[in-house]
């Protein structure tokens, strides 16, 4: 039984999401007291509880504490059962944050699988489903084939957003004689995580969006052009960023924008995709311009920053990195959020993070043979 600190550092639902996608995998069960201990309202949240209901359709597992509000979690994992999941969350809670304790287990099952997910597609404190699709899901394409749609957007307090995804794993668990086994197979054979380096940067794309009853105020199209202005004045690349309405169950409007690197001028690699974004939300009495402004000034400075990694990819793909090992990735800032995830994913898998604080590198130790 693992025992895990839900109030080391910074102390979020952070930690709990990666035990949980952990645990799935490596099969080692575990217990974590004190969750979110520091927050106002502290505890296991709704989502929280819905992530865990979720990996016990996925693997069987039994759980104690999985109550709204309880600080202590203890989590039994089974063996990975390969099956389609429909998941409502029932409020605007983010699908996204779901998917961090969802999707890793996800793409190592013995067959493709298909999960549907209801819920908030565009919400505060967590990436966007833009950002997930464009940003992450191209850095997960080493482990299997991922093809993520939104069926419909869902912003705060009702959701009713959709989304689906399809995978299709290369490398499945359930192969092999148990985790070591698995871990020592994805080793040997997944691409490793390098990016250390930018390089050229190719071209900036993004989508601005917003319900169908601000269309008449041109919401979407303001938050695009005050975001296109910004950049274009600032890089000589080709610049795209899509304006989109929806019907929606709550007003809302957001913006998505990623520039994408790559190490040759011509060519996009996309074995080993460079792509940093930023993201802004509209909000009651805040100007479509100030939203695409924001939004832009976010990106200009993961750009300036030099690292290939931006601040929220880092702790997103850590996880992987872990199960790859020989992986390194230059970060335009160690947040106190990464580090927190450092500390969950080596309970799991030991001490096999090297953080190097003042290049902003973070890299696997060489593992003795």
């Amino acid at each position: 039984m693992i025992r895990i600190d839900g109030a080391y550092l910074e102390g979020g639902g952070q930690i709990a999401r990666t035990a949980l996608a952990l645990s799935t995998i490596t099969q080692k069960p575990f217990e974590i007291h004190d969750i979110r201990k520091g927050r106002k309202d502290s505890g296991l949240k709704s989502q929280h509880l819905y992530c865990v209901k979720s990996l016990q359709e996925l693997c069987n597992a039994n759980a104690e504490g999985a109550e709204l509000g309880s600080l202590y979690l203890k989590y039994y994992p089974k063996k990975l059962v390969a099956k389609n999941l429909n998941i409502d969350i029932e409020t605007a809670g983010s699908i996204t944050l779901l998917l961090q304790a969802l999707l890793s287990p996800s793409i190592f099952v013995s067959k493709p699988i298909t999960i549907t997910l209801i819920g908030g597609t565009d919400t505060k404190w967590s990436q966007p489903f833009d950002y997930f699709n464009s940003v992450l899901l191209p850095q997960l394409q080493r482990f299997a084939k991922i093809d993520a749609k939104l069926l419909k957007r869902g912003y705060y307090p009702k959701g009713n957003g959709k989304v689906e995804i399809k995978i299709n794993p290369k490398f499945r668990l359930n192969d092999f004689s148990g985790f070591e086994e698995f871990h020592n197979h994805l080793k040997q054979n997944a691409k490793p995580y390098n990016l250390i380096e930018q390089h050229h940067l190719i071209q900036i794309k993004g989508i601005s969006h917003a319900s169908q009853n601000l269309e008449s105020a041109r919401v979407a199209e303001r938050q695009s052009h005050s975001a296109q202005s910004i950049l274009g004045k600032k890089f000589n690349v080709p610049i795209k960023i899509s304006s989109e309405y929806q019907e929606t169950l709550s007003i809302g409007s957001g913006i998505t924008l990623w520039a994408i690197f790559s190490k040759n001028k011509d060519d996009i690699d996309e074995n080993n995709p460079i792509r940093i974004g930023a993201d802004a939300l509209g909000e009651q009495g805040k100007k479509a311009e100030t939203v695409g402004e924001e939004a832009a000034r976010n990106l200009i400075k993961e750009i300036e920053s030099k690292a290939p990694v931006d601040r929220h990819l880092a702790d997103q793909i850590l996880p992987f990195m872990a199960l790859i090992g020989s992986s390194s990735i230059k970060v335009s800032e160690i947040t106190n959020h990464c580090r927190t995830n450092i500390y969950a994913i080596q309970q799991f898998l030991g001490d096999i993070f090297n953080v190097d604080e003042e290049n902003k590198v973070i890299s696997i130790k060489q593992q003795p043979f």
